[in-house]
């Protein structure tokens, strides 16, 4: 990861997410139930589930419907089969995407992921045009006053972060997936509160946007968003931090 903090994007797609609840309680009750079903019932040792229930506190998704995604991901309760899929692509300005989709019928959200990538001015393109440009990482947002930089900085590199970062009133650390328990674990045995936490993919390196194309770009977002199908979406544009998010 170059260059200054790109989390304002995800915070920013975050916030429109949130704005449609049904879709959001959706999304997650599959990622639950699948991440059941390839991993068991418990979140120790598994750390999707443990990811997904986690996204689903700070959603406020009811009980009742996690208990149901959890016991169709068992076998206890009947549900339907989704397969997970990986779109590919670019959006405006050569902005690379790349979709994690879980869907019960293949050929429909092909489709429509198609459409959508087309009508936006980008184009899907095969599977592997664009991962290698991404890397699968844990994300922990600190707030800049919980914390003295120095201090911080030695409690996550010792406990296996790869970097830390000041991005103005907060603090990025990046881990590797295996190192996230322990870093989780270091900043809760030191008082350190977290913002937000997930693994996620980060782009090796960001296309800087116009105003425009910025644009063009999250409204191919949101349009992917809108699709229950499409659990997350990732891109490598740097969206100006004066975007207008009215």
């Amino acid at each position: 990861m170059s260059g200054h903090s790109k989390w304002a994007n995800i915070k920013r797609k975050k916030g429109k997410n949130d704005a449609v609840r049904g879709k959001i309680t959706t999304k997650i009750s599959r990622e639950i139930t699948i991440a059941v079903r390839m991993g068991g019932a418990d979140p120790t040792g598994n750390m999707r589930l443990k990811l997904a229930l986690q996204k689903a506190k700070e959603n406020n998704i009811p009980k009742e419907n996690i208990n149901r995604a959890v016991q169709k991901g068992a076998g206890t309760l009947e549900g339907q089969s989704y397969e997970e899929i990986v779109y590919e692509g670019y959006g405006p300005a050569g902005v690379a995407l790349t979709l994690s989709v879980l869907t019960d019928n293949r050929n429909r959200t092909a489709a429509e992921v198609r459409h959508i990538f087309s009508k936006y001015g980008g184009n899907m393109g095969e599977t592997g045009c664009v991962a290698w440009m991404f890397k699968n990482r844990g994300v922990f947002i600190v707030a800049g006053e919980a914390a003295d930089e120095d201090r911080l900085m030695e409690i996550a590199l010792e406990a296996g972060a790869d970097d830390i970062r000041a991005d103005g009133d907060e603090y990025e650390i990046i881990t590797v997936p295996e190192a996230y328990d322990d870093v989780e674990k270091a900043l809760a045995d030191n008082r350190i509160p977290v913002e937000h936490a997930q693994i996620t993919m980060v782009p090796d390196n960001f296309v800087a946007l116009g105003k425009d194309d910025a644009q063009k770009l999250e409204n191919m977002i949101d349009a992917f968003d809108d699709l229950d199908d499409v659990q997350d979406v990732y891109h490598n544009g740097d969206i100006p931090d004066d975007m207008d998010e009215a």
